[in-house]
């Protein structure tokens, strides 16, 4: 019903964000979905990748900080108000959305979000009937 997340944190400068690519790359882990939220200082890049623990391990070798974390991930048809429709149920639900991300994959979409209350948002996934997916669930879409 998750799926593991990288974030890592990277300064605001020239290089960094390569440096974590070229990791990842050498390593051969399979970017699927990535976003980057900044702030004066820096970025926390969170991945969703082929093997994440795989992933993790390469950039804790490199020195690169970084922390693992299960997100929630949920596939959607492709049309409009599917995400809408999805979160009305959390927000209904009294629970509240600390970050999203979606991309589009197989036609189908895909979203990606953390909340402040994970135990009562797997029931509510569970009682609307939303497709979630694991780590080989998403990997099986690729």
């Amino acid at each position: 019903m998750t799926v593991h997340q990288i974030s890592v944190f990277v300064e605001n400068k020239s290089g960094t964000l390569v440096k974590v690519l070229d990791l990842l790359k050498d390593a051969g882990i399979q970017l699927i979905a990535s976003t980057i939220s900044d702030t004066v200082e820096y970025g926390i890049f969170r991945i969703i990748c082929s093997e994440p623990l795989r992933a993790k391990a390469a950039l804790d070798a490199a020195g690169v900080s970084s922390s693992l974390a299960e997100v929630f991930a949920v596939t959607l048809e492709n049309y409009p108000g599917t995400a809408a429709d999805a979160i009305s149920f959390l927000s209904r639900a009294g629970i509240g959305v600390s970050y999203l991300y979606s991309f589009m994959l197989s036609g189908k979409g895909i979203l990606i979000f953390r909340t402040d209350d994970p135990d009562r948002t797997a029931s509510i996934i569970e009682e609307h009937g939303l497709a979630s997916l694991d780590d080989a669930s998403l990997l099986s879409l690729v």
